[in-house]
C-alpha cells in the first residue's frame, strides 16, 4: 500500500512538472499543487504554440498511457474540438528498447531450462512497443516462433497513470464548462478497460484463439498458432509468420500474388469479423496485416479487439439494411436503439441530417465514394444531435477507415460498398427465415405474457367485477350496436392471437425435437405448424384492415 502511494506521488510530481513546462500552471493551481520552479523560464518558450499543440507535446512526454489516451480520443469528434482531434492524430509513441534477458525470463516464468526447449533465441528485439518487446526464436522441433514479452513494471505504471487521469477528468469536469457537459467519466472508464485488456497477454492469447475458432476452415485467412506451454500473462509465444507486408505491392507481385485480390479479401474478412461474429480486430493498419506466400491474409497483434453484443449486432444489421434501402426514418430509429444515451434537440432536424448523408452517398458514383468523408459526416450528425454511441461503434469507424486505407494503397478502385452487398442479401434472408420468424414470434408472446403478469391491481379488480356481472357504467353510450360489434371483433382477434401464440410455442418445441416425420432436415409437423401460423397472421391482418 505504502509502495503504491509512493509510486503515485512520483508520477504526480512528473505530471505537475510536465504540465508546468507546457504552460498549464492554471490547471496545476486548481489541483492545489505548486508548479515546479525549474520550468518557469521554459514555460515562456513552449507556451508559444497553440494550446492544442501543447496538449499533444505534454501527452507524448508523459509516456505510453497518456499517448494511448490521446490516440484513443483522436477519433472522438463527439467529445473534442476539431483542432484538438487534429493534434491528437499526430501522436507518436516514444518507445525505448529495454534490456531483457529472455532466457532468464523464460526460466522464471515457466520453471524450465530454455535450452531444452529452444534451439535459438535472438537477443535483439524484432520489434518494440510501449507495452512489450518481440523476440524471434526457434523451438527444438525446428518451428520458428515469436516471444512477446511484457516490459517490467509496465502494469504498475499504467495503473498509477490511470489514477492520475481519473483525477484530471474530475478536475476538468468540475472547473471546465465544456468538460462538465461531456460524458468523460464513461469514456475514461471504457479506455481503462480496453487498456488493461491490451496489457494482458492472456487476454491477447484468448483473442487469437477466438479468431482461430471463428475462421476455422476459411481458405482466405490464416490465424497464427499459440503455444500455450510457453504463454502466460507476461509472455506470449506464437507462430512466426514469414509474410509480406500487405502494402508492399512490388513484393506481392514478385510472388505472383494479385494486390487487387488481396485488397478485396482483406476488406471481406474485416466485414465478416464484424457482421458474422461481432468480434473484430480494432487496429487493422498496414503493420498488422501480412500476406503469406500462398496469398492468405493474416491479421496479427490481437491486443485490442472490438466486441459487439448479439442484440447490438442485430441492430447494426438493421442499420445496414436501412442504409442500403435509403430509409432515413429506420436509420434514425436504429441509431437511437444503439446509443448509450441521447439528448436530441430536434427529431426532425436529426432525420434531415441523416437524409442529407444518404443523398450524398446515393448521388455519388460508388467508385468515387470516400468512406472517410461518409464516416466524418456521420460523426458530425451524431455530435450535432447529441447521440453518445457505445465504444465499439467508434472502433468500427476507426477500423473501416484503416482497412479501407490499406486496401486503396494497393487497389485504388477498391469499392467498400460493393463488399457489403452479399451481407445485405444474407441479412434479408435471415430476417424472413422460418427460424427467425419463430424466434421473433416466441419473443413477442413472452413479452405479451409478461405484460399480462404486470397488469395493475386496479385493472385486475375491474376484470373481476366484469366476471361477477357487478360492473356498471353510469353513462350513455352512443352507437351501442357498433360498440358491441367492436367488442366482439376484439375478443375474436384476441382469441386468434392467443391461438397463434400457442401454435408458435408448440411449433418451436417440435422444431427443436428430432422425432416425427421429416422433410429433409425439417420436421413435417413444424413445417405445418409454421404454415398454420402464417395463415393466422394473414387472417388477423385482414380482420384488422377491414376495420
Amino acid at each position: 500500500m505504502f509502495d503504491k502511494q509512493q509510486r503515485k506521488l512520483k508520477r504526480s510530481a512528473k505530471l505537475i512538472s510536465v504540465l508546468s513546462k507546457y504552460g498549464f500552471k492554471d490547471m496545476i493551481a486548481r489541483m492545489g499543487k505548486k508548479p515546479e520552479e525549474n520550468f518557469a523560464q521554459s514555460d515562456e518558450i513552449i507556451s508559444k504554440g497553440t494550446v492544442y499543440e501543447r496538449i499533444r507535446l505534454a501527452l507524448e512526454e508523459l509516456g505510453p498511457t497518456f499517448v494511448k489516451l490521446g490516440q484513443t480520443f483522436s477519433n472522438r469528434e463527439d467529445l473534442l474540438p476539431p483542432e484538438l482531434i487534429q493534434e491528437l492524430q499526430k501522436l507518436q509513441d516514444r518507445v525505448e528498447v529495454v534490456e531483457m534477458n529472455v532466457e532468464e525470463i523464460l526460466e522464471n516464468e515457466f520453471n524450465i531450462i530454455p535450452k531444452e526447449h529452444f534451439s535459438e533465441i535472438i537477443a535483439k528485439p524484432l520489434a518494440t512497443a510501449s507495452i512489450a518487446q518481440v523476440y524471434k526464436a526457434t523451438l527444438i522441433s525446428g518451428e520458428e516462433v515469436i516471444l512477446k514479452i511484457k516490459k517490467p513494471d509496465v502494469l504498475s505504471v499504467i495503473e498509477d497513470d490511470l489514477l492520475l487521469i481519473k483525477d484530471l477528468v474530475k478536475l476538468i469536469s468540475t472547473y471546465s464548462e465544456i468538460g462538465s457537459k461531456l460524458n468523460l467519466k464513461q469514456a475514461i472508464s471504457t479506455f481503462e478497460k480496453s487498456l488493461l485488456e491490451e496489457v494482458s497477454l492472456v487476454n491477447e492469447r484468448n483473442n487469437i484463439q477466438q479468431f482461430a475458432l471463428n475462421f476455422k476452415g476459411n481458405k482466405e485467412t490464416y490465424v497464427p498458432k499459440v503455444y500455450d506451454e510457453f504463454s502466460n500473462n507476461n509472455v506470449l509465444c506464437m507462430e512466426f509468420i514469414d509474410g509480406i507486408k500487405v502494402t508492399d505491392k512490388e513484393e506481392l507481385l514478385r510472388h505472383n500474388i494479385d494486390p487487387v485480390i488481396v485488397s478485396e479479401v482483406g476488406l471481406r474478412l474485416f466485414v465478416s469479423q464484424i457482421l458474422d461474429y461481432g468480434f473484430f480486430h480494432a487496429d487493422p493498419h498496414a503493420g498488422n496485416i501480412l500476406v503469406k506466400k500462398d496469398g492468405k491474409v493474416v491479421f496479427i497483434d490481437f491486443g485490442a479487439v472490438g466486441k459487439i453484443q448479439p442484440n447490438d449486432k442485430e441492430i447494426l444489421e438493421s442499420l445496414i439494411v436501412a442504409f442500403v434501402a435509403k430509409n432515413s426514418h429506420k436509420i434514425v430509429r436504429n441509431l437511437k436503439k444503439m446509443a448509450v444515451s441521447y439528448e436530441i434537440p430536434d427529431e426532425r432536424r436529426f432525420e434531415n441530417d441523416v437524409e442529407e448523408v444518404l443523398n450524398f452517398v446515393h448521388s455519388t458514383s460508388l467508385k468515387d465514394i470516400d468512406p472517410h468523408i461518409i464516416i466524418n459526416k456521420m460523426k458530425d450528425v451524431l455530435k450535432d444531435n447529441r447521440l453518445y454511441m457505445p465504444d465499439y461503434f467508434y472502433l468500427l469507424f476507426k477500423g473501416i477507415g484503416l482497412i479501407e486505407g490499406v486496401g486503396r494503397t494497393i487497389n485504388p478502385d477498391l469499392d467498400i460498398v460493393k463488399s457489403l452487398h452479399p451481407y445485405t442479401k444474407k441479412i434479408f434472408t435471415k430476417k424472413i427465415s422460418p427460424k427467425k420468424l419463430l424466434k421473433t414470434g416466441i419473443e413477442k408472446v413472452m413479452t405479451f405474457t409478461d405484460n399480462v403478469d404486470e397488469i395493475p391491481k386496479e385493472l385486475r379488480s375491474v376484470l373481476q367485477k366484469l366476471d361477477d356481472n357487478s360492473f356498471t357504467i353510469s353513462s350513455e353510450i352512443k352507437n351501442i350496436e357498433k360498440t358491441n360489434q367492436l367488442i366482439k371483433s376484439s375478443i375474436v382477434n384476441l382469441m386468434l392471437t392467443m391461438i397463434l401464440g400457442a401454435n408458435i410455442i408448440a411449433t418451436a418445441i417440435v422444431f427443436v425435437s428430432e422425432s416425427g416425420p421429416r422433410i429433409g432436415e425439417m420436421s413435417l409437423v413444424a413445417v405445418l405448424g409454421f404454415c398454420f401460423s402464417v395463415l393466422l397472421v394473414i387472417i388477423l391482418l385482414l380482420r384488422i384492415s377491414r376495420k
